[in-house]
């Protein structure tokens, strides 16, 4: 049987890695499959059935076939079962017909299903049934303490950050409880409503504190820099924080005041109880009625704020938050007449010394300039282009001016005004890429305000606008750079801080190293030099050949590409795992453009690196992208892979995808793909060693960062995998260490 003729006027951008220990295609998935084109059960594949299934999955999943290349004309074939010709020839659907003939092995138009079964078995397309509840087992599989372990590491930070808070809480609550119940003058003076009151007071302390200290963006920029501290406080999650301790302050609140309201008022106006009150707040105490009380200031200042409280609660509802974000925004105002009256109330110490007034001086001098910086910032306008990428996203571009401070760091985020919308409402939003001053936010519209960012764009999706730009704020993953080698693991557009950080190191290494459309190559002695502040981003990008397909393996599912048998690294060599896991592969689009620039300065390097002569390799980006959506059946799954790994040279990226990188259709095995990781650190790891004892030197460790943002259960498989590769790499004397930090994003 002839073989297909294969089209060699190409080269693939991503080294497929075939992984033996990986679950490929059962014997049963593969019947199905069969089955589904063998209609008449004669025990032959027709060769025009499998093309126009190929050519049906991808028109369902694009509106315009032609898009990229991959045509749907079919070649005509002769009774003899030859092919004749082409009912309509062209190089794409001439590149899409080698390319599924060179798989398949064969240029007959009806293969044998025995003969068919093998050819699909040598695709190494991932089982389909075996894939699916793979990380809900591995779980099971693990011991308690094992268990115990993994959650620590991923919710230990939140969970030792709210232990100390309840604890200052309880704490100060039961000093409030002990000293009001002890003491016979009180309780005979109020009552038991003064016992109420004071001990939710108490309480009221560190709460009112930590809701304020929640609200301060800069103070949480400012103390994650600390490794220390954001080992045990999730900066983060100051969102959900600030809104459960908002909610315990008004309850706390509410109970304060029904003590004194029901209570101590009460108890303290009878005229049979002038005496004990007089023990209390002195003898010359003139007698109060209930009303008197009331009109105090402790009184009235306390009610007042409680009510100015209540309306504030209520309006930042989510039905009222979702209804009109100004007016939840306008809402926020009144915390600040909130904390007059609260200086007002606690400065009487009308039953002990005024401490309210100390808890809140902090965090209130630090909301006052924090605000204030933001109404300035707000008159400053910026100019700004916005556009709209898909039904879901928009894309702003904005130039920070330079006689303004940027202190950006890879990784942060900003507040985002537009004007034309409101001038109140401030929005945050992650930086996807920033180079020098110029930068780019992803925006999801999923919202009022942001339906009304993507109408601003118009009928034809591009507009020019005006911003103020607040910020920025926040470096999550604030290790990354601590490590030369790191894995990323990250799903949905909680990842793009971890895009922006590529984008980042990628600019650099193109200024420092040379890059598309740069005659500047690699040079060895380049490595030891800084790289600049400002670098410049590639001005044009190269188109690469995708046409090479004589029986190609699949996109590699999990595992990174391993190195070259003799690699010549840099002395600051870093290498980046980015995995990104979708539910569907429309969410890839939001950063195909910066992920494929990426994909093509490392296509760049790799052709200029030692193996053509330049100098060694200085960053090393690996991207893996992942979509977990579910397939219908057995044959929708196969015919994607067979998608994913079909290339043109007019259109080298993904039809499915759109991009360069090759992309995994179905859930990660992250367990195969850290063990994977841990076998090239090792390779990798010798080779520094005998470069070092070359130059007599001591023996080469390495440490590696995990970082993770998505479901706690993937987290906590990542956790257990690292500390079990770090007990390997003891064991084995390779000292190789791994790092796991998780991370969650505003």
């Amino acid at each position: 049987m002839a073989n297909s003729p294969a089209t060699a006027t190409g080269q693939r951008d991503c080294r497929l890695v075939t992984v033996p220990h990986l679950h490929y295609l059962t014997d049963e998935e593969i019947e199905e499959f069969l089955d589904d084109l063998d209609h008449n059960g004669d025990g032959l594949i027709d060769y025009d059935e499998v093309e126009q299934k190929l050519d049906h999955t991808y028109d369902k999943l694009f509106t315009n076939p032609h898009e990229h290349g991959f045509l749907t004309k079919r070649r005509k074939h002769g009774d003899d079962g030859n092919e004749t010709g082409s009912s309509e020839s062209s190089p794409e659907a001439d590149q899409r017909h080698h390319f599924l003939r060179s798989i398949i092995g064969s240029d007959a138009r009806r293969i044998p299903r025995a003969e068919f079964a093998e050819r699909v078995k040598e695709w190494k397309i991932p089982s389909l049934a075996r894939e699916q509840g793979t990380g809900n087992d591995y779980v099971r599989k693990m011991s308690t303490w094992r268990r115990v372990r993994a959650y620590w590491a991923v919710n230990g930070p939140q969970v030792v950050f709210l232990t100390l808070v309840i604890s200052m809480q309880v704490i100060f609550a039961v000093w409030q409880l002990v000293k009001y119940t002890t003491a016979e003058k009180y309780r005979h003076a109020f009552g038991w409503g003064v016992i109420m009151a004071k001990t939710c007071a108490g309480a009221l302390y560190p709460t009112m504190f930590f809701l304020l200290l929640s609200m301060s963006r800069y103070c949480s920029t400012y103390l994650r820099q600390s490794y220390c501290l954001s080992r045990f406080i999730n900066w983060d999650l100051s969102q959900s924080f600030h809104i459960k301790i908002s909610i315990t302050a008004v309850i706390l609140s509410t109970l304060h005041a029904v003590g004194h309201l029901t209570g101590t008022f009460n108890m303290g106006s009878r005229p049979s109880n002038e005496g004990n009150v007089n023990k209390v707040l002195g003898p010359d105490t003139l007698p109060r009625t209930y009303m008197g009380y009331m009109a105090e200031l402790p009184g009235w200042t306390g009610l007042t704020a409680l009510i100015l409280f209540y309306t504030l609660g209520t309006l930042s509802a989510p039905p009222i938050r979702r209804w009109n974000f100004e007016v939840f925004q306008l809402g926020h105002l009144l915390m600040y007449p909130i904390l007059a009256f609260l200086y007002a109330h606690g400065s009487e110490g009308m039953l002990q010394y005024p401490m309210l007034g100390y808890w809140l001086a902090f965090p209130t001098l630090v909301i006052v300039i924090e605000r204030s910086v933001r109404v300035v910032v707000g008159f400053f306008r910026i100019p700004a282009t916005l556009r709209v990428l898909d039904a879901d996203t928009v894309e702003i571009n904005v130039t920070i001016p330079h006689s303004r401070f940027w202190g950006y760091k890879a990784g942060q985020y900003v507040l985002l005004q537009v004007p034309q919308i409101s001038f109140f409402q401030w929005h945050p939003f992650t930086v996807s890429v920033c180079v020098g001053k110029k930068m780019r936010l992803h925006i999801k519209t999923d919202g009022n305000w942001t339906d009304k960012l993507r109408d601003l764009a118009g009928p034809s999706g591009k507009a020019k606008i005006e911003v103020g730009i607040n910020g920025p704020f926040g470096a999550p993953a604030q290790r990354f750079y601590d490590f030369s080698h790191t894995i990323i693991v990250g799903s949905g557009i909680g990842v793009t801080p971890f895009s922006g950080i590529l984008a980042d190191l990628q600019a650099r290494d193109n200024a420092q190293h040379g890059g598309p459309g740069q005659t500047h190559k690699h040079s060895e002695s380049s490595a030891s030099s800084l790289w600049p502040s400002r670098p410049k981003r590639a001005a044009r990008k190269q188109t690469f050949s995708f046409s090479s397909l004589k029986k190609p393996g699949p996109p590699s599912p999990s595992l990174p590409d391993p190195p070259a048998p003799t690699p010549a690294y840099a002395a600051d060599y870093r290498r980046v795992d980015f995995h990104w896991t979708v539910r569907e592969r429309n969410y890839l689009l939001w950063m195909s453009d910066l992920l494929n620039d990426v994909s093509r300065s490392q296509q760049w390097h790799r052709a200029h690196g030692p193996d053509a002569g330049g100098g060694p390799a200085h960053l090393d980006i690996r991207i893996h992208t992942h979509v977990t959506q579910r397939r219908s059946s057995i044959a929708t799954h196969i015919y994607g892979w067979l998608l994913e790994m079909h290339r043109t040279d007019a259109h080298p990226e993904s039809p499915l995808t759109r991009l360069l990188n090759p992309t995994h259709l179905g859930r990660p095995d992250f367990v195969t793909i850290l063990d994977g990781h841990y076998e090239e650190m090792r390779r990798f790891q010798g080779v520094r060693r005998a470069e070092r004892e070359a130059r007599r030197r001591e023996g080469y460790k390495l440490k590696i960062g995990v970082f993770y943002c998505g479901a706690p259960v993937v987290g906590e498989i990542l956790a257990d995998r690292c500390r079990a590769l770090t007990a390997r790499g003891h064991e084995d004397g390779s000292k190789i260490k791994y790092h796991f930090m998780t991370e969650v994003f505003c």
